[in-house]
């Protein structure tokens, strides 16, 4: 079962030029305490030296990955080809580099990173004594250097650039901002001190492929075993995984989760990124949704840090391996006949080459899978879309337009003792199987439709929902001191065709543990890109369970109260219609 979603950029003939040599390389770091060997490949193009030196490329691969698979050693053979000195080599506790798995501790795998640095800056050499003396340098020990990989070899990026300012540009693919969000998402606004949903089948699939390493890769380096109770992560890891799948949240446990998955986000160190970065995130990925992406580039943005951001089409719930028509192909890998790759290009000619033919591109860019074209599948704009449409949640379970459309009256729903919704089979999209459609059962959800529409409606970003619920149980329990015991509830927007056919966009869902059933929430739903054409009709939903997800602690059914005057509120992100 393949766990790894990084940029394959396998080297196409087109505009392909030169030669390289291929150096097996070993690097000794130190790394959260621990003395290990890093694995290396160094791609060197025909031509550069100490009179010709060339700008370079760092990359790694994707979670359960190593410099030798597809993915990773493709970055290294496309770059070394078209001038850049390229060096790809194996993450901390994968294939045959030594040290523990810590998630992109930027204090241990970005410290790693940064002695990679050295070497291409001249600093220090390989424990076989070779020296890079034909990088290009800005200083003395500073070499011009880009990263670029996907999901775990998209985070490393940003953890290096946060403690060494040498890094020049960055391409950081299909990766988290929030590791808390990413792992036990709690899509609820202004809660940031309370879990939300366990995503177990993510979260246990990753843990277990990372656990097996010793076995699935054999190595005998000590440096890579911890202890019988955490076998291939450092402790953390361990522990926050089993705070996880325990379904309890306690003060204690939970203060140390959230330390610890935020220590390990960029979410806390992007303020000490400064070099450009180039953010790529996949429409089809429930894993790292849109709103990661999202959040890095606004952060990065306000902060001065040169920024751009594409929503391409593929992620980890699909399209990795069959990518649509005109997208970055992870099977051939010809940067310049997609989009994403000539983005990808232009911004390393334009921040590491210095190619000022080679322009950074629009601030944002994003893929409409309703456009048969290739040629023009991307839209561009100045900022992400903002919220411009408001619905209203009507009594009679309508989704209306006008406040005074609205219907007074109340609905109600509960969760049974195991989950009756489905919203997807998470792994399933990453390695090819067939998954059921999305579904509800009765009794357990609350829906309010639209009206058919008559015209297009694009939803670009991430629609917003204010609710009020009312919950007796969920309120008697809501302050027991374990976070377990508040409520659950799991909000969707469906697309509802003519015949009745509904569609849940990419399978994505908002978890939330609402912060206090006493008061109004608002829930952020994951960002898409989807169409809404004439006739059909957008659908609103709050289930009481999703079986992709840890969800309430005992019965607590739900009633939902609507009125003219206090009614939930839908505000969509709309582009034209």
């Amino acid at each position: 079962m393949a766990l790894t979603a990084p940029l394959t950029l396998a080297a196409g003939p087109a505009h392909a030029t030169g030669q390289y040599t291929v150096t097996p390389l070993k690097f000794t770091v130190q790394a959260g305490g621990r003395r290990c060997t890093v694995d290396a490949d160094l791609y060197r193009p025909a031509g550069a030296d100490h009179a010709h030196p060339a700008p370079a490329v760092l990359g790694t691969n994707g979670f359960g990955g190593s410099k030798s698979d597809g993915s990773t050693d493709a970055i290294g053979k496309v770059f070394a080809e078209r001038g850049y000195v390229s060096l790809v080599y194996s993450g901390l506790g994968f294939g045959q580099t030594g040290c523990l798995i810590s998630l992109d501790d930027p204090g241990i795998d970005g410290r790693a990173a940064s002695r990679l640095v050295d070497f291409l800056g001249g600093k220090r050499t390989a424990d076989d004594g070779t020296r890079a003396d034909f990088v290009t340098l800005d200083a003395p020990g500073d070499p011009r250097v880009g990263m670029i990989g996907g999901s775990y070899g998209g985070a490393i990026q940003l953890a290096t650039a946060a403690v060494d300012h040498r890094v020049d540009a960055l391409a950081p693919l299909i990766t988290w901002n929030d590791l808390a969000y990413s792992l036990d998402p709690n899509n609820a606004v202004d809660a940031p001190h309370v879990p939300g949903a366990f995503k177990w089948q993510w979260t246990n699939g990753f843990y277990l492929a990372g656990e097996s390493q010793p076995l699935t890769v054999p190595n005998l380096d000590p440096s890579r075993i911890n202890s019988l109770a955490c076998l291939h992560f450092v402790s953390d890891v361990c522990d926050t995984v089993r705070t996880l799948n325990s379904g309890n949240y306690p003060p204690d446990r939970t203060a140390r989760l959230l330390a610890y998955t935020r220590r390990v986000s960029p979410a806390s160190y992007l303020p000490r990124v400064q070099a450009p970065t180039l953010l790529v995130q996949g429409q089809a990925d429930s894993l790292f949704n849109l709103n990661e992406a999202t959040a890095s580039y606004r952060t990065l943005r306000a902060q001065g840090t040169r920024a751009a951001l594409i929503w391409q089409s593929w992620g980890h719930s699909g399209g990795i391996t069959d990518p649509a028509p005109g997208e970055l192909n992870m099977v051939r890998g010809d940067l310049e006949s997609s989009y994403v790759g000539r983005r990808i290009l232009a911004w390393f000619d334009h921040y590491l080459k210095k190619d000022k033919s080679a322009g950074a591109g629009p601030s944002f860019a994003y893929y409409r899978d309703w456009i048969t074209d290739p040629a023009h599948t991307y839209a561009t704009a100045g900022r992400v879309p903002a919220l411009s449409r408001t619905l209203y949640l009507s009594g009679d379970g309508k989704l209306v337009d006008n406040r005074a459309e609205v219907t007074r009256g109340s609905r109600s729903y509960a969760n049974g003792p195991v989950p009756t919704s489905h919203s997807e089979s998470s792994l399933t999209g990453s390695v090819g199987l067939p998954d059921p459609e999305p579904y509800d059962t009765k009794g357990t959800y609350l829906a309010w439709t639209g009206a058919a529409l008559t015209r297009n409606l694009d939803v670009v970003g991430a629609p917003r929902a204010t609710l009020r619920v009312v919950s007796p149980q969920a309120e008697r329990t809501q302050n027991s001191g374990d976070a377990a015991d508040r409520l659950v509830l799991f909000a969707k927007l469906y697309d509802v065709a003519p015949d009745g056919t509904q569609t849940l966009v990419h399978r994505l869902v908002a978890p939330v543990r609402v912060p206090d059933v006493t008061k109004s929430f608002t829930v952020t739903l994951p960002g898409i890109v989807h169409r809404y054409a004439p006739g059909h009709r957008l659908r609103f939903v709050i289930a009481a369970s999703d079986d992709a997800y840890f969800g309430n602690r005992g019965i607590k059914p739900v009633t939902v109260v609507s009125a003219p005057g206090d009614t939930g509120v839908l505000r969509l992100p709309a582009v034209g219609g």
